[in-house]
């Protein structure tokens, strides 16, 4: 029984309900920081490179000690809990999206801090789609799997779980500069995110009808949908909450130069402004949920 890392997740993991992200000085935006400059250095158009990059980086984290006495474990397992987690934010991020829809420039301009996509052209209907989808997908990423991690590894866990998921948002997506040396960086981070995203699509049918949505629906979904998205990873999260929330996801997305005509998920119709707060209040309660399933395995834990 791990009743100081138990506690030190439930410490964190109110942090982030109650406080956010900081908006200066993050612990992420400095390994960020970090993980740029080396790669000035490190930078090939080789796989290898890019496995020794993705490794430098990642290893020593995951190789942190943990403070063996129950007062510092607790408290360094809550800092770690709550600097790795961006449930709150995330949530906020969306919120805010619904707030600026009647200004499409500035809604535009705040859709980079959701999703990767192209935003210079899209009107309402596209970004209310693309919060949705980003809200959904993002619930495992920023939240579910590095507590399926603290709930693994501890402190480490958290850690190491969160540089694999910045170095893939950073060189693992699809360009010519990236396509090889960051191939390490998002075949890692498909693994890390493999049980948690799984993980989120579960606790989307659970949770469903708390926010007044279908579990059945979200069950059908996943099931149907969820393995025809490009990710092996964010079709889960995506279709569970299309169905949960009786709205249909997918379609065509602009990333640049690069256009993706994804399927669609879910039956209903496309997603209205109203369904950014059901979005957000279905990514709440999946990720408390999974909150207190992480306290509970470091409790259990022999």
């Amino acid at each position: 029984m791990d009743v100081a890392g138990a506690a030190g997740i439930a410490l964190g993991a109110a942090a982030d309900l109650v406080l956010a992200d900081p908006h200066r000085g993050h612990p992420v935006a400095g390994f960020g920081r970090v993980a740029a400059a080396l790669e000035r250095r490190t930078h090939r158009d080789s796989r290898t490179a890019g496995a020794l990059h993705w490794a430098a980086l990642v290893l020593p984290l995951a190789a942190v000690r943990t403070p063996r006495g129950p007062l510092a474990r607790t408290a360094a397992t809550a800092v770690a809990t709550w600097a790795v987690l961006g449930g709150t934010s995330l949530g906020r991020a969306g919120a805010r999206m619904d707030a600026l829809l009647d200004d499409l420039p500035a809604a535009r301009a705040h859709l980079p801090t959701l999703a990767g996509r192209d935003p210079s052209s899209l009107g309402g209907a596209e970004l209310v789609r693309a919060t949705v989808e980003s809200v959904a997908e993002n619930t495992s990423d920023a939240a579910v799997a590095p507590l399926v991690w603290g709930a693994v590894a501890g402190v480490p866990g958290l850690l190491a779980y969160r540089a694999v998921n910045t170095l893939d948002a950073m060189v693992g997506y699809r360009s010519d500069r990236y396509a090889r040396f960051g191939w390490a960086s998002a075949r890692a981070d498909d693994a890390a995110n493999w049980v948690p995203a799984r993980l989120t699509a579960a606790l989307t049918v659970v949770v469903a009808p708390l926010v007044g949505g279908s579990a059945s629906g979200a069950l059908a979904a996943w099931r149907r949908d969820g393995g025809a998205h490009p990710s092996p990873n964010s079709g889960r999260c995506e279709a569970a909450a299309a169905g949960a929330l009786g709205v249909r996801l997918g379609g065509r997305n602009v990333y640049g130069t690069r256009v993706e005509d994804r399927p669609t998920m879910g039956d209903g119709e496309p997603p209205v402004r109203a369904d950014i707060g059901r979005a957000v209040r279905l990514s709440r309660a999946v990720w408390t949920t999974a909150a207190a399933l992480a306290v509970a395995a470091r409790l259990l834990r022999r």
